[in-house]
């Protein structure tokens, strides 16, 4: 890298009002575009002292930059995952709504989950076409988010192995050593000392299952966003399996039963309402209303478990669902990193009486109702 290119670099991170001490070679038209949409965004920064510095810097001659024309030149100028960050800098840390609330730059920005995260806190903002395109945008990420947890739940649910069938596919993963000791035994050499296998025998995956339900209820407060859009994919994957019945129950200090979009995440996300308070007691209650066959049910809890309608409520409802034979999951966090944030003593409470406690990937707890059921 020469003197020249780290001196770029230099006005690139200092602004243009580091102009009487570095300037761009003349030649670089394409450095002078970046800085001027780098300063749209980033000089927000300085509030009301933008206008100021613009009067001391008088004359740059730079074209007044709207929206539109900002993103269009961001795409064009820099690689996609700093435009993303961008995009995500210009909703989160700058305010600008106008993002998500002009159609024309709603269809320039790529789908990814930050800008699905955003759209899920601002959806009540948008109307007529915007909405219609926000419907879109989350419906393509949460496809690709189906196809990615899809493929991964699949490998952990079906990945339990029947022993008492044999299978036709030869697999290290299905060898079933017991059976082809016991077989080949007869077959044993003794002048050599060594067992000939003559036939090696392989385990079959499970393919039969009784119904269970499962109900997934989902604490909606704006904490827990990330296990939102994760909980309404998953059980959206779960839906689709003839073994469990899947209903999904989303709360705050209200109970909503989204049971009948449960196959739609779209639907599902796109009602949820994020924010207000936490009634932990209140949705469990619901929720326990919903168990008909208590031996072939499980009520998977996803929240922070930080409960605003006192404490002994919520052990009081958790307790009678264990003692009723059902099974109680108390998840922690639910992304597909399972960064856990959560009232540690209410998880040991709930520990105590017989729940099950964790913090588990989707795939991880797909992996964990198969050994169940």
């Amino acid at each position: 890298m020469d003197e020249q290119e780290i001196l770029n670099r230099w006005r690139l991170v200092l602004g243009k009002y580091a102009s009487k001490n570095i300037s761009f070679s003349e030649e670089e038209v394409k450095l002078m575009d970046m800085e001027q949409v780098l300063d749209y965004l980033y000089g927000r920064e300085y509030g009301d002292e933008q206008d100021i510095r613009k009067e001391r810097g008088g004359g740059s001659g730079d074209s007044r930059l709207t929206v539109p024309y900002w993103l269009s030149k961001v795409k064009k100028l820099f690689p996609k995952q700093t435009v993303e960050i961008m995009e995500r800098h210009a909703l989160e840390k700058y305010g600008m709504t106008e993002l998500l609330t002009d159609p024309e730059v709603l269809r320039k920005l790529e789908p990814n989950r930050e800008l699905l995260k955003t759209i899920l806190q601002l959806k009540h903002m948008m109307k007529g076409e915007v909405l219609v395109l926000a419907r879109e945008i989350v419906r393509k990420v949460a496809e690709e988010l189906t196809r990615k947890m899809e493929r991964e739940m699949q490998k952990s649910f079906f990945g339990r192995l029947n022993r008492n069938s044999s299978s036709p596919v030869r697999s290290v993963r299905n060898l079933d050593i017991k059976k082809t000791i016991r077989q080949n035994l007869k077959n044993y050499d003794t002048e050599r000392g060594q067992l000939v296998l003559k036939q090696v025998y392989f385990n079959s995956r499970m393919k039969k299952f009784h119904q269970w339900r499962v109900i997934i209820c989902v604490d909606e407060s704006g904490s827990m966003l990330d296990s939102v859009i994760h909980s309404a994919v998953m059980a959206g994957i779960f839906a689709k399996l003839p073994m469990l019945d899947t209903r999904l129950v989303i709360f705050d200090t209200n109970v909503v039963d989204l049971s009948g979009y449960v196959s739609d995440p779209v639907e599902t996300l796109m009602s949820i309402q994020l924010g207000g308070g936490t009634n932990i007691a209140g949705a469990l209650s619901y929720c326990e209303r919903l168990i008909d066959f208590p031996y072939r049910t499980m009520v998977v809890l996803i929240s922070d478990l930080y409960e605003g309608g006192g404490y002994q409520n919520l052990y009081h409802v958790s307790k009678g669902i264990i003692e009723s034979g059902a099974k109680l999951v108390a998840l922690t966090a639910l992304d597909m990193e399972a960064n856990p944030n959560y009232d540690r003593r209410a998880a040991a409470a709930l520990a105590d009486m017989g729940a099950s406690v964790g913090a588990m990937t989707p795939e991880e707890l797909a992996e964990f109702i198969g050994k169940i059921i």
